[in-house]
């Protein structure tokens, strides 16, 4: 069984601070969004298609360099603040067999959230971006864990994938995986395991010391219907 792990929200506490980074970029750009509903709509997706969902619905324009403005002060941030989530480094020493990371930040800035919480070695090579590996399409799109299967040699469904967004087990459910949400990040909220089931996760943890148990009941488990 190979274990596919999201980073920002799962491995690597981020999606707290990206959160506060997006909703203070947006207001310099003249939209007022909390913190709080940023993560709520958004977490998993990129800045640029929480962009394109808020230009949409408002029916307003962005500067285009608000793009460049968000990774130069999230990188920035992320430096100083990565940290791993509670309990990730010590599961990955008690999961046996291949693990891989599958993310939609860029490679840059994987170095500098895995880096930063002390996990890159746990996963090297195999870390991998949705918008750098194959036709490059982000999450909710399924090609990055495909892709990451295919290095394995193994198909989609001999892989576990933990997942904290909604896009990110939708993307994961439409490759093939089988899916453990995870609610474990100081981001998390009331709800939210809720949500990541009815997005079609098999099961939800809050904790990664029962990760390991969870894996070996999906292994010998033919899983949810479709």
């Amino acid at each position: 069984m190979i274990f596919l792990f999201d980073c920002d929200g799962v491995l690597v506490d981020s999606e707290i601070v990206a959160a506060s980074v997006d909703a203070s970029i947006l207001a310099s750009a003249g939209y007022q969004i909390a913190a709080d509903d940023i993560i709520h709509r958004y977490v998993g997706l990129t800045f640029r298609a929480v962009v394109a969902i808020i230009a949409k619905e408002t029916n307003r324009t962005f500067p285009e360099d608000i793009y460049a403005k968000q990774r130069a002060e999230l990188d920035r941030r992320l430096r100083k603040e990565s940290k791993p989530v509670a309990g990730a480094a010590d599961v990955l020493k008690k999961i046996s067999g291949p693990r891989g990371v599958c993310s939609n930040s860029g490679s840059e800035r994987l170095k500098i959230t895995l880096g930063g919480a002390g996990l890159i070695d746990a996963f090297a090579p195999h870390i991998y971006s949705a918008v750098e590996v194959g036709d490059m399409p982000p999450k909710p799109a399924p090609d990055v864990y495909s892709y990451a299967a295919a290095q394995f040699g193994v198909a989609p469904k001999d892989c576990i994938v933990i997942e904290d967004s909604v896009f990110g087990v939708t993307a994961a459910k439409a490759a093939g995986a089988r899916v453990v949400g995870f609610t474990g990040a100081s981001h998390s909220w009331p709800g939210h395991a809720d949500l990541l089931t009815e997005a079609g996760a098999e099961t939800v943890i809050n904790r990664f010391r029962d990760l390991p148990a969870v894996a070996e009941a999906l292994a010998s488990w033919s899983g949810l219907p479709d």
